[in-house]
C-alpha cells in the first residue's frame, strides 16, 4: 500500500495538490513509526489487520482498508477501525479487495443499493489492467483459471456466493472439474420448461450430461435460456444432435403432452422421456448431490451460471429450485439413478455400445 509498485509513494509527486488546489506534496515515510507525513501536515498511520487491538484508541477522518476479504478476523478489525472513524464533518472509508462471500462484504454490498445507500461500489478486472501485466501471465494464468471459481473471483472480481444449507459447495465442484472426457455410454439432454417466455419469466433449463465408460456422470453443456416453446425445443434438439445424444428427458408437470407435442412438432420420432415430479425438489436433488459428494459427478470445463445455482439454492429456505439445477437433476436421475420413481417413458431406447467422447 505504501512502498509497492503502485503504492502511495510510487504515485505521489512533490507538486501534488488536494481537491481544493492546496499543495500537499510528496509524503515522507517513516517505517519505524508506521507513518506517512505530507507537507500539508496530513498524517497517515499504517496498521496490520493481524492486530485489531492496535486500532483501539486512535481516531481518524479517513480509512483505507486493503484486501479486507482476506483479513484473519475481518469483523473484529473492521469494528475497531469504525470506532475510530469519527473526525471531521464527513469521515469515510475506502475498501479495496478481491471479493469473497464473507458477511461484512455482503453487508456492504446490501448497503450499496436503495434510496438510503451508504456505500458506492466500483469494479475492475484483471483484464482491465492487462497493459501493466506480463504477457506470459495473461497467456498462462488467465488461460488456466478463466471461468473457474478461482478465476472468476481473482481475475474477474466476482463475488462468488455460497449459501449455507446449499446441497453443493464450490470445493465439491472444483474437486470434480475435469478437462478430458472418457468415452460415453449414454448422453441425454434434459429440459425443465418454463411456464411462459416473457421478460420476467423463469428460464427454460436445458442441460446435457453423459454417463462415461468409467460409470461416472459428466456435465457436458448448458443451453438454458428464456425461450418460446418452439425455440427451447429447437435449442434442445440442436444440442441433442451436436452431442449425439440418445434421449431427451423433459419435465412434464406443466403439461406432459404439451411438452411432448412441442418437441415432436420440431422432429418426429424423437426418443423422449417425460418425467413428472411428485416428490419434493429437495428429495429429488439430494441423491444427485450425493453423487457429487462421492466424486461420481464430474464437471467438464466451466458452466458458471449452473454452478452458481447449485451453490446458492438452499432447499430449507423454501425457495423454488432454479431451472438449470432442475434440468441437471433430471439428467443424472435418468443416467445414474434408474430414472427415478416419477419417470414415465415416452419412447424406449436401447444402447448397444459405448460411444466416443464428443469433445
Amino acid at each position: 500500500m505504501v512502498e509497492g509498485e503502485s503504492g502511495i509513494l510510487a504515485v505521489s509527486w512533490d507538486k501534488d495538490k488536494d481537491v481544493y488546489g492546496q499543495k500537499i506534496g510528496r509524503p515522507i515515510y517513516e517505517p519505524s513509526k508506521r507513518r506517512l507525513t505530507w507537507e500539508s501536515g496530513a498524517i497517515a498511520t499504517t496498521y496490520s489487520a493481524e492486530e485489531p487491538d492496535r486500532l483501539r484508541g486512535p481516531q481518524h477522518d479517513a480509512l483505507w482498508a486493503d484486501e479486507l476479504a482476506a483479513w484473519a478476523d475481518p469483523e473484529a478489525t473492521w469494528d475497531m477501525a469504525m470506532f475510530g472513524l469519527r473526525l471531521g464533518t464527513n469521515p469515510q472509508a475506502m475498501v479495496t479487495t478481491t471479493p469473497r462471500p464473507i458477511p461484512i462484504l455482503r453487508e456492504m454490498l446490501r448497503n450499496s443499493v436503495g434510496d438510503n445507500r451508504t456505500v458506492a461500489v466500483s469494479r475492475a478486472t484483471t483484464y482491465d489492467n492487462k497493459a501493466n501485466l506480463a504477457p506470459s501471465f495473461l497467456t498462462k494464468i488467465v488461460a488456466k483459471y478463466q471461468g473457474t471459481r478461482l478465476g472468476r473471483q481473482e481475475l474477474s472480481g466476482e463475488l462468488i456466493e455460497e449459501v449455507e444449507g446449499a446441497l453443493w459447495n464450490r470445493g465439491m465442484i472444483e474437486r470434480n472439474r475435469v478437462s478430458v472426457l472418457p468415452d460415453m455410454k449414454r448422453i441425454v439432454v434434459a429440459i425443465d420448461p418454463a411456464v411462459s417466455s416473457g421478460g420476467e419469466s423463469a428460464l427454460t433449463g436445458i442441460i446435457a450430461a453423459g454417463l462415461g465408460v468409467d460409470d461416472k456422470g459428466y456435465l457436458l453443456a448448458d443451453k438454458s435460456g428464456r425461450y418460446s416453446p418452439g425455440a427451447w425445443a429447437k435449442a434442445a434438439i440442436a444440442l441433442y444432435d451436436e452431442l449425439g445424444a440418445d434421449r431427451i428427458v423433459a419435465e412434464g408437470n406443466q403439461g406432459g403432452e404439451m411438452v411432448r407435442h412441442t418437441l415432436t412438432t420440431e422432429r418426429k420420432n424423437l426418443p423422449i422421456r417425460i418425467v413428472h415430479a411428485s416428490n419434493a425438489k429437495q428429495a429429488r436433488a439430494e441423491p444427485v448431490a450425493a453423487l457429487s459428494e462421492q466424486d461420481r459427478l464430474k464437471h467438464h470445463g466451466t458452466l458458471p451460471e449452473l454452478e452458481d445455482q447449485l451453490c446458492t439454492w438452499a432447499p430449507l429456505e423454501g425457495l423454488p429450485s432454479p431451472d438449470r439445477l432442475d434440468a441437471m437433476v433430471w439428467a443424472f436421475t435418468d443416467l445414474m439413478l434408474g430414472g427415478g420413481r416419477d419417470a414415465v417413458i415416452a419412447a424406449p431406447i436401447i444402447i448397444t455400445a459405448p460411444r466416443p467422447s464428443p469433445f
